[in-house]
């Protein structure tokens, strides 16, 4: 298949319908998750989730990465765009994001906020404006981070002494370890993020197929990619299989993509990260290398001293472990919407809140 009308056909997807119920016939209940925040969009705008059998649950995990920044990185970020010389550079997701007690959406009018679509449009900015500070907020999982790099080394090259990066970068492999071990969430399978995959391939996964005996299968997005993979994945659970399989291999391939592998490892390096509403996960998150230290905000500007609150109320890192729905939230769709979100899921175009909202409500 060539075209993305053909990974829509109707009669195919009827057909891997059918052979989902029967092959899970006689299964015992078995949740798998998605971990991708394109998956969950997906899987709501088609109506996957609900032509699935009883015994066969679809849950989402923690795959946006807007979601999963903490809610102090938000607040730290507002605080560096009240700076005189600083201007912060942004993904658009990042700036509906509410913090304690406003948002960067909020400080835009200031001129102090400004979208980009890479980094790269942010070092060339530092390039022109040296009368400023220019701090970009690196926020993203392995896909986007290949192209961060290239920024600070665009930024070393050019000996630019007012370009930043905020690194809020995570990866997603230890993520998806430390909810295979959860009981709470008691996973049966992986829908493997594809995005990802293209960059780091297949291997980062044998371990959790392997130690949690879970199968993983990476999924394109396309409706019939996600029906077929579920398919993959029934076929593993009924034949007490664990193992990692490509659905999306006209994409993905096992070495990954190489050449941005050796740029995230020319320029980062693995630290421990807090995620919203889950907490420090070990070795998932990314800080620059000491030979790029001149680049990196938290070692070269003074950061205000902020206060975090706690959320209340909202229910985002229950949503993002997979224990429980937006649906579940007595916020939901009342007070907490895409005009007045009061948690991330709600706010980027990834967020499980956001893809239940739009195609549910």
């Amino acid at each position: 298949m060539k075209y993305i009308d053909e990974f829509r056909n109707l009669d195919i997807a009827k057909k891997l319908y059918r052979l989902i119920n029967k092959e899970a016939k006689d299964l015992c209940q078995v949740n798998f998750m998605e971990v991708c925040g394109t998956h969950t969009m997906a899987v709501e705008r088609f109506g996957i989730r609900r032509l699935l059998p009883e015994n066969v649950r679809l849950i989402s995990g923690p795959g946006c990465p807007v979601c999963v920044t903490p809610k102090n990185y938000i607040d730290k970020a507002i605080a560096l765009a009240a700076i005189d010389d600083i201007i912060v550079f942004s993904f658009g997701d990042m700036l509906k994001v509410p913090g304690t007690d406003s948002s960067l959406l909020k400080q835009r009018p200031s001129g102090k906020v400004k979208i980009v679509y890479s980094a790269m449009d942010a070092a060339m900015f530092a390039e022109n404006n040296k009368d400023k500070k220019i701090v970009f907020l690196g926020i993203g999982f392995e896909t986007t981070v290949p192209t961060v790099a290239a920024s600070i080394k665009y930024a070393k090259k050019k000996r630019l002494k007012n370009f930043f990066v905020y690194s809020g970068h995570k990866i997603m492999p230890p993520a998806m370890k430390l909810l295979a071990g959860d009981e709470r969430v008691n996973i049966k399978g992986f829908l493997c993020p594809a995005h990802v995959s293209a960059i780091i391939g297949i291997k980062s996964y044998n371990e959790i197929s392997r130690k949690y005996n879970i199968p993983c299968v990476i999924a394109g997005f396309e409706p019939l990619d996600i029906l077929q993979s579920i398919l993959m994945l029934v076929r593993q659970v009924k034949l007490n299989m664990a193992k990692v399989e490509n659905q999306y291999n006209r994409v993905v391939k096992a070495q990954g993509n190489v050449k941005a592998l050796h740029l995230i490892d020319e320029v980062f390096s693995v630290n421990d990260s807090e995620w919203r509403g889950i907490g420090v996960i070990l070795k998932s998150g990314l800080i620059l290398k000491k030979s790029y230290a001149d680049f990196d905000a938290e070692k070269n500007i003074d950061f205000p001293y902020i206060k975090t609150s706690v959320d209340k109320g909202c229910i985002c890192g229950s949503v993002l472990k997979g224990i429980k729905t937006p649906l579940d939230c007595k916020l939901f769709s009342k007070k907490c919407n895409p005009s007045n979100p009061h948690g991330a899921c709600m706010v980027s175009s990834e967020g499980t809140c956001a893809a239940y909202y739009r195609y549910r409500k």
